[in-house]
């Protein structure tokens, strides 16, 4: 049986390898491939996802039914689920891909030494990525599309609950690369459900140059322990909303219920909720009805139990240890009343991911020291959580919140490019939402043609987003986060 295993892994291992070699020759010819035929690949693929849409879907079908065989919970089954809605979302994503900037070859900046020496900066192609994820099918386009913009070839190995539907989307994605005079194995992915096959993947540094797992903590923990090659790490997501005193309780209503109900199920929503103790008895019986009548259930401390408890849309337990820092990825929400800004602070830096963290508040001190003192990937002031991906930040990119070293914010497609001399990744994009503005209605109402925020005050951000709305009587514009 053991000498079975042993040959078994062994093969597994020879096919990852061959897939590695042809990921490497092919990243070669991307490396020198035409902006124009990245961009006919990426058009081609946004036609043939809605060509292909039933073919898709069909092979979805079986993914889902399989898993409901296997007893997957109801946030697994919600992220392997794919709708005609979801599919044109990523055709529109490719198109949004494809008219953005070639980034490749660009001179960020230049110098010149006392010999006369010119050095400067220029963005290559990093080579190989190896994209590792669990559930989501939708990731195969995500990160086909993001890595051959940046001239990567990517090889992607998805859970086994979602593999008819990735062999459907990667089978596409071939298609839409021959049909652009690229080769096909540009976007590879892995037809081996066996878990041996993510070991295999960490030991090709001859032919990887970077992994990314996507997906739980076990997983991302076997890959920062075998992996031989950069890791970029894309951890849980436990988001917090704090409601100050004195906030706009009607803002921090809507905030609240677009961060946890929208998509319960995406690592940028909401986890739970923390309250000041002057606004919590006008507060949570608002926010029990209105978030209850949408299914939400609530793990809430003694004092927000009690105030629940003449709510009849309340469905609330009692908050235990195992509910700090736990990400539910459901219609549950927990509730905590805090005394103040510093018992707030002092529960995000105990049970946070370093994901997103939001406060809603009108007192200035207060939202300054938050965008300061909070550590994570993006820190709101007055705007939903679910503002923290690429569609909500104005930006190419696949949300992967990644670790403290490249960039710690949504990685788009110029991050995802070495440098010739040094390599210093920074983030600096503009955000403009007015108060209290969630995520649905930026997409339906604040968007220009090129697919960015145009109303209210900008604010400059650097390295580590601070997503910054409007206080009343303060110029915020001025104001800029601190660099890390």
């Amino acid at each position: 049986m053991k000498e079975e295993a042993s040959k078994n892994g062994m093969d597994i291992y020879a096919k990852l390898e061959d897939i590695g070699k042809k990921a490497k020759q092919a990243s070669q010819f991307l490396a020198k491939a035409g902006a124009k035929q990245k961009t006919d690949a990426l058009y081609a693929l946004a036609r043939l996802l809605r060509e292909k849409q039933t073919e898709i879907l069909d092979a979805n079908s079986r993914d889902v039914e399989q898993g409901k065989a296997r007893s997957l919970d109801a946030p697994r089954l919600a992220r392997l689920t794919l709708t005609p809605e979801i599919i044109e979302e990523m055709a529109e994503a490719c198109i949004f891909v494809a008219d953005y900037p070639d980034p490749l070859g660009a001179t960020e900046t230049q110098w010149q030494r006392p010999n006369g020496l010119l050095v400067g900066k220029m963005r290559v192609p990093l080579g190989v990525v190896a994209m590792i994820f669990e559930s989501r099918p939708n990731v195969v386009i995500d990160s086909a599309i993001l890595c051959l913009k940046a001239g990567n070839s990517v090889i992607m190995r998805g859970g086994s609950e979602a593999i008819h539907s990735n062999l459907a989307l990667g089978a596409v994605l071939h298609k839409a690369l021959v049909e652009a005079g690229l080769p096909a194995d540009c976007a590879q992915v892995v037809d081996v459900t066996d878990r041996e096959a993510i070991r295999a993947m960490c030991k090709l540094s001859d032919y990887i140059d970077v992994i990314i797992p996507r997906g739980g903590e076990p997983l991302i923990r076997m890959v920062s322990q075998e992996a031989a090659m950069p890791v970029l790490k894309h951890d849980k997501g436990v988001c917090h909303l704090f409601v100050d005193e004195g906030a706009d309780l009607d803002a921090a209503l809507s905030i609240a219920f677009n961060g946890k109900v929208q998509r319960p199920s995406a690592c940028n929503a909401l986890e739970c909720l923390l309250v000041h103790k002057s606004e919590a008895q006008a507060f949570l019986p608002r926010l029990a009805e209105e978030l209850g009548r949408a299914g939400v259930s609530f793990r809430a401390c003694p004092d927000a139990l009690n105030l629940f408890k003449n709510c009849p849309e309340a469905k609330a337990a009692p908050m235990t240890d195992a509910d700090k820092g736990k990400e539910y990825l459901d219609l549950i929400l927990g509730v905590r009343i805090v005394d103040g800004l510093a018992e707030a602070l002092d529960y995000i830096s105990k049970y946070g991911s370093q994901h997103t963290e939001v406060i809603c508040t009108n007192n200035h001190e207060h939202a300054m020291a938050f965008l300061r003192e909070v550590d994570a990937s993006m820190v709101a002031v007055n705007a939903s959580s679910r503002f923290n991906d690429s569609e909500g930040l104005s930006s190419d990119s696949d949300h992967v919140r990644v670790g403290r070293l490249h960039t710690t914010v949504s990685l788009p497609t110029d991050r995802c490019l070495s440098q010739s001399v040094a390599h210093r990744g920074r983030t600096d994009p503009t955000v403009a939402i007015p108060l209290g503005t969630t995520i649905s209605e930026t997409y339906s109402m604040h968007h220009s043609a090129a697919g960015k925020p145009v109303i209210g005050r900008r604010v400059r951000l650097v390295d580590r987003i601070r997503a910054v709305t409007h206080i009343p009587s303060i110029e915020l514009g001025r104001e800029r986060a601190r660099h890390r």
